[in-house]
């Protein structure tokens, strides 16, 4: 039996006219139902986008912000968009630590950045759309009017938060109806949510960031203490930008480009190609440690160099050329692991989230990632909204003068967020990705050398034993210590050979890794779509 065909606990889903991979069923549902009636793999985007929105609403949200990579099957051409939002025009050091704060607020009506993901939404439909974008709300407008069935899974992530829920009035309102977590089975409805989405199908953005719920979102920031103004709203924009790339094998990886932690991805994979890691077993020892080592060291890059280009100059040349890459892989040694947290040297010249992604029939594709960032964002509802604000300003800024990612007003935070597509020979093969803040680089990293490394289907490559390394890139967070942790399906053998080599290891249970792939790849031979979605989430991946 070869390794495409061992079992696995899902199966590979099949189809020839288009795909939809989501976290949830409801979402995928939504996405297929927009490709049935004639909608391009945009259109189905952000139909399911929407759907999450509503489903999974501890994750990502019109309060939230988007990036997401496109590819045009009849020209070939990949896109990128940016759209996540800015700090707001208050938001600076000074104001911060006037204020006591030794570090940036994680939550609280302090933490949001400027909501970008309806911008988005209205950029990405105007770019690659084919329908009415008011079409594309229905879906998410039903399940949030008249509500829909909590799962187990959805019902526990409510309980297990219901004290830090129960914190601001609005948000009580919404996930804690008569002062309690919903349960499994339960209809949850947010007819504010619904209201909302309502007024934005019919009114376009202009809606969210200069009309009605602008000024809900003003005022209620102003009575529990927030700084996001009308103003800040009403200046957001969007940005379309080319997305960045690097050859892997006879492959080409395409990435989200800065302010995300796609270059991290990149780094890893362009430091793996110096490897002879195809010629090591899965899972063994010598893999493990190799591509651990190559996460520590695309990290520390990120962290030394990476901020908003607008605000710093990145050498991303450098940073994903073949040379540096080189030096960084000969600095692994593959007997010992590393205990320091250290950049490359450069040349003189120089929590929570959701992931989904689509391909149609006639080929096109949407890599899409949207997140509030932490779990429930930063735990406040807007007002008579409905929509829960993200807390990414909280998340992904730092006090320090001196780092690149020092807050400023009009500045985006570095984000975790990432996703990527994979073309050969210019033709699309794989689009794919996961939530999981700083597990995104690492499980990306992993999935992709389970695919063209080891020969894994695409099932296989999402369900595979997954390890995560730490510290990651959270600013103020980096003690020179690591932690390894792995899922006890990996053979023991090998984590006791990793603890030798000096690694801190924390055994996980089977599936307990982290991490939600999905993912959807294109035979080459004759264009059947396979998805796979992973068995750690309750999404489904949806072929016609």
């Amino acid at each position: 039996m070869s390794k495409s065909d061992k079992p696995t606990v899902r199966e590979v889903a099949m189809g020839s006219n288009g795909m939809v991979t989501t976290a949830h069923p409801l979402a995928t549902a939504a996405g297929i139902d927009v490709l049935q009636r004639g909608g391009n793999a945009m259109d189905a985007a952000v139909a399911a986008a929407l759907t999450t929105g509503v489903v999974l609403p501890a994750m990502c949200g019109l309060g939230g912000d988007v990036f997401l990579i496109h590819y045009d099957a009849a020209s070939g051409k990949v896109s990128s968009l940016n759209g996540s939002g800015v700090a707001p025009a208050q938001a600076t050091r000074e104001f911060f630590m006037n204020k006591g704060y030794e570090k940036m607020p994680l939550f609280g009506p302090m933490a949001p950045a400027i909501p970008g993901a309806v911008h988005a939404y209205f950029t990405a439909l105007e770019q690659f759309g084919s329908i009415a974008p008011r079409t594309l709300f229905r879906s998410a407008i039903r399940y949030a009017g008249e509500g829909f069935a909590l799962t187990h899974r959805g019902a526990q992530i409510i309980a297990d938060n219901a004290d830090v829920l129960a914190e601001y009035e609005s948000t009580a309102n919404v996930f804690l109806p008569n002062g309690k977590p919903p349960k499994a089975g339960q209809m949850f409805q947010q007819p504010d949510l619904a209201r909302s989405l309502h007024a934005i199908a019919e009114g376009g953005p202009d809606v969210f960031y200069k009309g009605e719920i602008a000024k809900e979102i003003d005022r209620h920031m102003r009575e529990v203490g927030g700084i996001i103004t009308a103003d800040d709203l009403s200046s957001h924009e969007s940005e379309l930008i080319d997305p960045i790339a690097t050859d892997y094998r006879g492959f080409k990886i395409y990435q989200t480009n800065l302010p995300t932690n796609g270059l991290i991805h990149l780094e890893e994979m362009n430091i793996l190609a110096h490897s002879e890691l195809p010629r090591m077993a899965h899972n063994s020892a010598n893999a493990l440690h190799l591509m651990v080592e190559a996460k520590k060291r695309a990290f520390a890059d990120r962290i030394a160099y990476a901020g908003d280009p607008r605000y710093v100059d990145v050498p991303m040349d450098q940073l994903l050329s073949s040379e540096f890459a080189k030096d960084r892989y000969e600095t692994i040694d593959m007997k010992q692991a590393s205990d320091e947290f250290v950049a490359g040297k450069l040349g003189e010249a120089v929590g929570d989230t959701t992931y989904l992604c689509v391909v149609d029939r006639d080929g096109n594709a949407v890599s899409f990632i949207h997140s509030i960032s932490h779990g429930f964002g930063s735990r406040v509802v807007a007002g008579n909204t409905g929509i829960l604000l993200n807390n990414r300003l909280g998340r992904g800024f730092t006090l320090d003068a001196d780092h690149p990612n020092v807050i400023e007003p009009g500045k985006r935070t570095m984000s975790t967020l990432n996703c990527y597509l994979v073309t050969e020979n210019g033709r699309l093969r794989w689009v794919g990705g996961t939530p999981g803040g700083d597990l995104q680089p690492q499980v990306n990293m992993q999935t992709l050398t389970n695919l063209i490394d080891f020969g894994m289907n695409v099932q296989q490559a999402a369900e595979a034993p997954r390890w995560s390394s730490f510290p990651g890139t959270d600013p103020g967070t980096l003690p020179n210590a690591f932690k390894l942790r792995i899922e006890d399906r990996v053979d023991k053998r090998v984590i006791n050979e990793l603890k030798k080599r000096g690694h801190e290891v924390e055994v996980l249970g089977p599936w307990d890794g982290g991490g939600q792939v999905q993912l959807i790849e294109v035979n080459p031979e004759n264009g059947v779509l396979m998805g796979a979605s992973d068995p750690r989430t309750e999404g489904v991946s949806i072929g016609i």
